[in-house]
């Protein structure tokens, strides 16, 4: 029943989708342009800089609110953190109220790091910034993100299933950024370079 708490917390704060909100207030879906996503990247390129880190810090907060209350809660639960921060991504990718089409999960993905450990986060945000800036595509900084962490927790000993958890979560990201790859080998992806300065 815990984990199942858990769960309902991560998830219900992760429909909180800041980019499809701000996109309808302005009278449209963005989920109907640029890259069809729901996110702080796509955000971003449609409407500018300053509504795309708005965006991303609202996702970034829904999962450090979602893993810091689990914890808060359940302070002996060992799974609490990983479990509420999965699925507050969970619920950012595939919103019940945005019919399963939400965003592709990096902000709210940090979120959970800070959450866990705000030295990881640091370091994993330069890296972010640093692939980003030296390819242009926010894309490729994403799946890097998804593949190393695991890993690292791997090292630290981190429990099984917490990684098992993770590995899932990152097939399901690589999935959300099939188009996006397949745009980046074509020259068709837009990069963070071209993004209207709005």
């Amino acid at each position: 029943m815990n984990y199942i708490i858990c769960i309902l917390i991560g998830y219900i704060l992760g429909n909180i989708n800041a980019a499809y909100i701000i996109s309808k207030l302005k009278g449209f879906d963005i989920r109907t342009m640029g890259s069809n996503n729901a996110g702080a990247s796509n955000a971003t390129i449609i409407m500018g800089w300053k509504i795309g880190v708005t965006v991303a810090i609202i996702d970034i907060l829904k999962a450090y609110v979602s893993v810091i209350i689990a914890k808060a809660i359940f302070p002996n639960l060992e799974l609490a953190a990983i479990i509420a921060g999965i699925s507050c991504i969970i619920g950012h990718i595939f919103p019940i109220h945005m019919h399963f089409r939400g965003g592709k999960g990096l902000a709210s993905y940090i979120g959970m790091i800070l959450a866990i450990d705000w030295r990881v986060f640091i370091a994993f945000g330069l890296i972010i910034i640093l692939i980003t800036v030296v390819t242009n595509y926010i894309a490729l900084a994403t799946l890097t993100t998804v593949t190393v962490y695991p890993i690292y927790l791997y090292f630290i000993n981190q429990s099984i299933i917490a990684l098992i958890m993770l590995v899932v979560v990152a097939l399901i990201m690589y999935y959300k950024h099939i188009s996006n790859i397949k745009r980046i080998i074509s020259g068709k992806e837009v990069g963070l370079r071209k993004i209207s300065k709005k």
